[in-house]
């Protein structure tokens, strides 16, 4: 499966992160998030989700190490 990417000007594919509120999530990623409040989705062009995870600057460091240009949702 190809996943959509848009590309940026210095050739990096675009990955966009943003806030998730857990209470929003299924119920087995509410428990496995503990006393989280609010995880980080990076997510592809499409918005199919590619990683969720605890920290903002971690999901900006998983985009960065998979030669990823992530761009925050407001």
């Amino acid at each position: 499966m190809h996943t959509p990417f848009e590309v940026n000007p210095d050739g990096r594919r675009i990955v966009y992160v943003k806030t998730v509120d857990v209470a929003d999530l299924p119920a087995e990623v509410q428990e496995g998030a503990g006393d989280a409040k609010q995880l980080y989705a990076v997510h592809d062009a499409a918005g199919e989700q590619l990683a969720l995870v605890a920290d903002r600057r971690l999901a900006f460091t998983l985009a960065r190490q998979h030669n990823l240009k992530p761009v925050p949702v407001h």
